[in-house]
């Protein structure tokens, strides 16, 4: 049991645990620092976490199509702090990756929110949106519904069982019966269905799959066994059907920094940095 009786009026403390350094309950601008900016029509600021890998998946999958969706993706080093440069914050007042500048028009827009980049892209290519309505709508429903569990799954699960200074009994058990509900409705929705809206792959599954499909294969906060994602056959499916797609595998190794280092490419100016690029070619 703890003793701890929260204070009337709440004061930030150093609270520990793997992104501290980088927690603060203010938001804007740390310091100066403008962006890169690169020739293509679309320049990406992120890093490959899920909500950064949805990105450029769906970049590489309108490429994969011969969409003039050409980027440049430039590493945005959370641990250091980039993401509270001038320049960020200007495209992305949030802080948070991913942030897109879309060049390809007379203006520059920008765009936040890693849910609304992938509508925004697949409405301006009109790909992996469907045309009919309901399946139109089934989509939305699917992309919003991983916007909105998401957090549980990463600041809640990922947070208590992976990174918070201790472990919680409490926040731990919490966190992971939501993270199983959540695989739950998945594998009942994928039971029924190929993909979330249907027969079509769509930017749901692509951000959906980010999160869930790569939890279910294994590659997030090592909790596979603790969570007997195994268990939940449909999604199993679904997430590795998704993660055979040539542009899912060249979409998760963009703005990498762990990994493999064949595996990891910082920045992504040019289609041939997947073969020339890579952390193997060029070392560091």
């Amino acid at each position: 049991m703890s003793d701890y009786t929260p204070p009337k009026v709440w004061e930030p403390k150093e609270s520990g645990g793997k992104f501290a350094s980088i927690n603060r309950p203010v938001a804007g601008a740390t310091h100066d620092k403008a962006l890169p900016v690169g020739e293509h029509p679309f320049q990406l600021y992120s890093l490959a976490t899920p909500n950064g890998v949805k990105v450029t998946v769906l970049l590489e999958e309108l490429l994969a199509l011969g969409k003039d969706a050409e980027y440049d993706a430039w590493l945005i080093k959370i641990g250091d702090g980039d993401q509270f440069g001038s320049g960020f914050v200007e495209v992305n007042p949030n802080s948070k990756i991913p942030a897109l500048m879309d060049r390809s028009g007379d203006k520059p827009v920008r765009v936040f929110e890693s849910g609304s980049i992938l509508l925004h892209l697949a409405e301006k290519f009109g790909a992996f949106l469907p045309r009919d309505p309901a399946q139109r709508v089934e989509t939305m429903n699917w992309l919003f519904w991983q916007m909105g569990s998401a957090p549980y799954l990463g600041g809640g699960f990922g947070h208590f069982y992976a990174y918070a200074p201790e472990k919680i009994e409490y926040a731990i058990d919490r966190f992971t019966m939501e993270a199983k509900r959540q695989l739950d409705v998945l594998d009942r929705r994928l039971a029924e269905s190929r993909y979330l809206a249907g027969d079509e792959y769509t930017i749901a599954d692509i951000a959906t799959w980010s999160w869930y499909g790569q939890l279910a294969l294994g590659r997030l906060y090592e909790a596979a066994e603790f969570l007997d994602v195994e268990s939940y056959t449909h999604v199993q499916r679904w997430a590795r059907e998704i993660d055979a797609r040539p542009a899912v595998q060249r979409g998760r190794m963009v703005n990498r920094t762990f990994g493999e280092p064949e595996t990891q490419l910082h920045e992504r100016h040019d289609a041939s940095d997947f073969e020339t690029q890579t952390q193997d070619k060029i070392g560091g």
